[in-house]
């Protein structure tokens, strides 16, 4: 869980540094831009900025970290900030061991981080990311408080994986100046991205974004609308949505969907989407065939399936307190986390080879 204590008390001037224009790319992207490989850049001068050292913020400050940028992170909960610089040193080792950044790395990357309680130390940070706790209002009193001292032209990017941008944009005083970044866990390995243009955001400050998340490895995906959860978690959770009716159903236990999904769908879904592996199966010919017989058979709850709600409202927190679909010993909560970490490497290290960064995306 991330810190909820924001206040507007932290204000200085605002500057006026932002990116340099060299960040612009043009158009606002349609698609998936090329992500450049780790440690393909030196140091960087101009700061950046984090605000949250949760779960994800500690992964994000260690992205930035790991690419060569200064990072003054924001944290006014003294324990989470504490624990937020072990975990970094953990997820940098990561990026030298598993992700080739330079072994100089492991100690030099604390020369470029500054841990902060508040926000006095921001205001010459050319980019900003937000990522507190997914409150709307908890979003706002940060974004309150970095206005009152970051640059009227700097980014403020809201790390958020549901919140409508144009929401959070609503009451700031310079709205077109903020973006969603949706990052996946975990932030510093994978190479996924998406950008959320809200009503009111600028194409220069969604250029600006793109640029940063290539420099960050990412393949930074735009989303042009701004629907609720986005590209990838709406997909996610129709899926989520079969999967607990077959559940409820008593089509198949949760062990067997799980098992009938990493076997299938966890075989492409590393190399490609839902439209190129409809290419690759057979094309849209037979599946519209098929898709006709099934469409009017799946899920269309809209409500929340009594054995979510049961393990939701019973505070099953998965792997975290080891109690959800399955239960969890310490060892072997421990043991999936470690091992989905270590895959989230190796598909990172297999996109790289099938996919290079500087290769064509549409040979």
């Amino acid at each position: 869980m991330q810190s909820n204590q924001y206040s507007a008390d932290a204000r200085l001037p605002p500057t006026r540094r932002s990116f340099s224009s060299q960040a612009k790319i043009g158009h606002a992207p349609a698609g998936c831009a090329v992500a450049e490989p780790i440690m393909n850049s030196l140091p960087n001068s101009e700061p950046v900025a984090v605000v949250g050292l949760g779960f994800l913020g500690r992964g994000i400050a260690a992205s930035f970290l790991g690419h060569g940028f200064r990072v003054i992170a924001v944290e006014p909960d003294d324990a989470q900030r504490t624990r937020a610089g072990d975990h970094i040193a953990s997820m940098i080792a990561e990026m030298i061991d598993l992700g080739g950044a330079p072994q100089a790395m492991r100690s030099e990357w604390r020369t470029r981080y500054v841990p902060t309680p508040g926000f006095e130390l921001l205001a010459d940070c050319t980019f900003v990311v937000e990522s507190v706790t997914e409150d709307p209002a908890i979003k706002h009193r940060a974004f309150e408080c970095l206005e009152a001292v970051v640059g009227a032209n700097v980014v403020i990017a809201s790390n958020t994986s549901s919140i409508p941008i144009s929401q959070l944009q609503q009451g700031l005083k310079n709205p077109g100046r903020l973006i969603g970044m949706h990052w996946a866990e975990p932030a510093h390995a994978t190479r996924f991205m998406e950008l959320i243009r809200g009503a009111q955001t600028t194409t220069e400050a969604l250029e600006t974004a793109a640029v940063i998340a290539r420099r960050l490895g990412k393949e930074p995906c735009i989303c042009q609308q701004d629907i609720p959860a986005f590209i990838v978690n709406r997909i996610g959770y129709a899926m989520y949505r079969e999967a607990l009716h077959l559940l409820e159903t008593g089509v198949a236990d949760a062990e067997t969907i799980d098992l009938a999904v990493r076997n299938a769908l966890g075989l492409w879904a590393s190399i490609c989407g839902p439209f190129r592996w409809i290419d690759l199966s057979g094309g849209p010919e037979a599946y519209a065939k098929a898709l006709q017989r099934v469409f009017p058979t799946l899920s269309k709850a809209d409500e929340i399936p009594a054995s979510m709600r049961k393990l939701a409202e019973s505070g099953a927190r998965g792997t975290a307190n080891g109690r959800g679909f399955f239960q969890y010993t310490p060892d072997e909560a421990r043991h999936w986390d470690e091992l989905y970490r270590r895959h989230a490497w190796r598909v990172a290290q297999m996109q790289n080879e099938y996919f290079h960064p500087n290769a064509d995306p549409h040979p």
